[in-house]
């Protein structure tokens, strides 16, 4: 069967993250059945605890509490509640909304997962003498003969989430683990194994978008944080072409909701290019505009050494997108990237992982873009 998995060579003592989840529950039987001594534990994340899933597609709610807690008890696991909920807000959810007010697009998942799980998490569970912490996320850690570890995409492409553990340092990754990573397994086995271990959230849908806005309205809980500011929407030569109610509404590539009262001379399409919080102000212009060719990156993390030299790598700028080939090296403590075929829907604050093979070589928060034309 799919679950089993070699004993280690010396039982660790392990924390595992349950969120409520299918995912977290057969993540943490599974490092169980490997032979370590596993405590469970649900993050309280959500500053309203006492809010049902009716209506959400998180995974921060009483109820999913209630399903690890059923989760652990089956697994035969001792199991705990933290209250993590003030440094969420402050690391996470404070940070997201800055991010939008600044004009950029954030990914709140890798903060977290940077913030929380692998840091205010991890170094608790270092602090109460556990070795590692255990997660459902799909991704796979390789040790090397020297006893260093890298970070790997999952066996199964179709469900790897290395993108939003790139965050990860090596630090952290010497105390992770992942057990749905190495195994190449559908989602659909992975509920059937949930099934047959008597688990009750085999059946419970995923959770999605971002956690802490439950309805999935991300403007207009940015709304509710930032008021209401109106402004202009101009084209590329600067001529204004409608209005809007607040520049944080908005991405960079977006195409619906503009609010434009009249076409573009040409008839075709127009996108957001361009967000500036400073006179409050979004660009719109037609989709070749959107290539990009090359961008510069701040505060990389490395999930191993910091490369050495100037190379080529394969890069993903999303959570769910492919990868692109680029040329990338470091300079100044600052990634810079050369794409080799330009790239659309480039935001600053979105996140871009930089592979070689499967291996995570580390990430760094995109700060400016420059146009295909112009780097070339």
């Amino acid at each position: 069967m799919t679950e089993n998995l070699p004993r280690p060579a010396r039982p660790l003592r392990v924390l595992a993250a349950m969120s409520g989840g299918v995912d977290s529950a057969v993540a943490a039987a599974r490092a169980v059945e490997a032979g370590h001594d596993v405590t469970g534990v649900h993050l309280a994340l959500s500053a309203n605890p006492q809010s049902f899933r009716t209506g959400a597609r998180g995974c921060c709610t009483i109820e999913d509490s209630r399903d690890a807690r059923r989760a652990a008890d089956v697994i035969g696991i001792p199991f705990y509640c933290w209250d993590l909920a003030e440094r969420f807000r402050e690391d996470v959810v404070e940070d997201f909304v800055a991010e939008y007010e600044a004009g950029r697009t954030p990914n709140p998942c890798l903060r977290c997962n940077e913030k929380i799980k692998f840091a205010a998490l991890l170094d608790k569970a270092l602090a109460l003498g556990f070795d590692a912490v255990c997660t459902g996320h799909y991704a796979t850690i390789v040790v090397r003969e020297d006893g260093t570890r890298e970070l790997h995409r999952a066996s199964d492409m179709a469900k790897d989430q290395s993108y939003v553990l790139g965050v990860l340092d090596e630090k952290q990754l010497a105390h992770a683990l992942f057990p749905l990573g190495d195994t190449i397994t559908t989602k659909e086995e992975i509920r059937a194994e949930a099934e047959r271990r008597g688990l009750a959230v085999a059946k419970k849908p995923d959770s999605h978008d971002i956690c802490f806005i439950a309805d999935g309205d991300t403007q207009g809980f940015l709304a509710k944080r930032l008021g209401r500011a109106e402004g202009d929407i101009v084209d590329e030569s600067g001529a204004k072409v409608g209005t809007h109610d607040g520049a944080y509404g908005f991405t960079i590539g977006q195409r619906k909701g503009l609010r434009i009262g009249h076409p573009a001379p040409d008839g075709k399409p127009r996108y957001v290019l361009d967000i500036s919080p400073v006179n409050n102000t979004v660009t719109v212009g037609p989709a070749e505009s959107l290539d990009i060719g090359a961008l510069t990156a701040i505060r990389p993390r490395w999930c191993g050494s910091t490369p050495a030299a100037p190379g080529t790598y394969t890069a993903q700028l999303r959570a769910h997108g492919g990868e692109t080939e680029v040329f990338a090296e470091v300079v100044d403590g600052e990634l810079r990237v050369r794409f080799t075929e330009p790239v659309r829907g480039v935001a600053p604050g979105q996140a871009i992982v930089l592979y070689d093979g499967t291996r995570v070589v580390g990430s760094a928060t995109i700060a400016t873009t420059t146009r295909a034309a112009a780097a070339v």
